[in-house]
């Protein structure tokens, strides 16, 4: 049941366009999605993508079917205070979750379990659950507080995953960036991509 179900959350860090190029990969792989969305994240969407999305949980799944021409029907845009979500307890939770990207205080409310809104609420669950749980985190530089929360959660179980895109695939484009994190995801996530090739497979003789 759980095998193709996985929820996505965005923060208002910014890098919406890692969050909605991963939103895309993941319904073209026929994940069913629960996407949650910070008050925060749709600020920084509309600032960093010109996308500005409803308040509305269904209202935004329109939005973002209509900008994405995805297929509508696995996917799940959540209330902050839906706490009659699947993704609100472990005993319905899919149990692979990625927060992309991920702020800073939302690093610190997941590793002190603050559960004050329902995205901090779902990596909580994550964890007590022993899911797997991909935190795409974006600030410079990081203070000692924030090195300390990354660690804290990676001894709990937690990725790491700095928006820290590499360049050896020799980007030509912010798409191209985008992709390398993107990809580096989706290979944690165990799925096929071809989004950016893999280190030494284009090099051999």
């Amino acid at each position: 049941m759980t095998d193709k179900r996985i929820t996505l959350a965005w923060t208002g860090a910014s890098g919406a366009p890692y969050g909605l190029r991963l939103l895309e990969c993941l319904l073209a792989a026929d994940y069913e999605v629960f996407l949650l969305i910070s008050s925060a994240a749709r600020v920084v969407l509309a600032t960093e993508h010109g996308l500005k999305l409803p308040s509305g949980p269904d209202a935004a799944k329109a939005a973002l079917v209509e900008h994405l021409h995805v297929d509508s029907s696995k996917l799940t845009v959540c209330g902050k205070e839906d706490w009659f979500s699947p993704v609100a307890s472990g005993s319905a939770a899919p149990k692979k979750m990625i927060v992309c990207p991920c702020s800073t205080g939302s690093l610190a409310a997941i590793a002190h379990g603050m559960s004050d809104n329902l995205l901090e609420r779902a990596a909580d669950v994550v964890l007590k659950e022993r899911g797997q749980l991909l935190l795409v985190v974006r600030e410079t530089p990081l203070s000692t507080l924030h090195l300390e929360n990354m660690t804290k959660l990676s001894r709990m179980g937690a990725t790491i995953m700095p928006a820290a895109p590499g360049f050896y695939h020799q980007p030509t484009s912010i798409d191209d960036l985008v992709d390398f994190m993107v990809a580096r995801v989706l290979d944690h996530l165990g799925l096929e991509q071809q989004l950016v090739p893999r280190w030494g497979y284009d090099h051999r003789n």
